[in-house]
């Protein structure tokens, strides 16, 4: 794994009894779906930085990344 990869999943966090275990940024009660809803919803990074203060761009490429590996490691094709 290159280190900006390695950098970027150490935004993700998972903690037992945060959101229910669910991957969040940074410890927050900010999860990775939350993230993926609002950009399939039309919302642009600008957008979501502008609405969430408490999150960075990094983050959301943080989630996209995650998302992307555990499509890639975890996902069967029937």
């Amino acid at each position: 794994m290159k280190e900006q990869e390695s950098n970027l999943l150490k935004r993700i966090t998972i903690i037992p009894g945060l959101m229910g275990g669910k991957p969040t940024i940074r410890g927050n009660r900010f999860t990775v779906i939350d993230i993926l809803e609002l950009l399939s919803s039309g919302m642009t990074k600008e957008e979501i930085l502008e609405e969430h203060p408490i999150l960075e761009n990094e983050d959301i490429t943080a989630a996209l990344l995650f998302s992307a590996k555990q499509l890639r490691d975890d996902y069967i094709f029937e």
